[in-house]
């Protein structure tokens, strides 16, 4: 049985700060520590953390939503998650609104925590010191 995370993040950047930390491969690259290749078309595939997670672009809507399908190295062959990026503007900046849903059963609280970790205290760092 499949999990699904649920968060939402605040940055004090605008949504298109906040796809572009996203979808370009420097940037990303630059917040997590690790390589990334992302390709920006619908169907293309992208890679992070130095090959870690892969996927492709199901949809993308540019400084509004991002949903991919997702997968970490170490999972089984034929097991794929979808992650969606839904980015907001507030007073604040921008609500990123997460969800990462088909996560294997029994990853679920170390993916969540991952998230936190890897991903959006790195990301508030890396674009709210610029």
């Amino acid at each position: 049985m499949s999990k699904t995370i649920q968060q939402t993040v605040i940055f004090g950047v605008s949504p298109h700060a906040v796809y572009e930390a996203l979808m370009d491969s420097k940037r990303h690259a630059a917040f997590t520590g690790g390589a990334a290749e992302i390709s920006r078309e619908v169907g293309g595939a992208y890679s992070a953390y130095d090959g870690y997670i892969t996927g492709r672009n199901i949809e993308l809507v540019a400084d509004r939503k991002i949903v991919q399908s997702w997968r970490a190295v170490d999972w089984e062959q034929d097991v794929f998650s979808t992650v969606t990026f839904e980015l907001t503007p507030v007073p604040e900046g921008t609500r990123l609104d997460f969800t990462h849903a088909d996560v294997p059963e029994g990853t679920e609280a170390e993916f969540a925590r991952g998230w936190i970790d890897n991903y959006w205290e790195p990301m508030k760092a890396y674009l709210e010191s610029k």
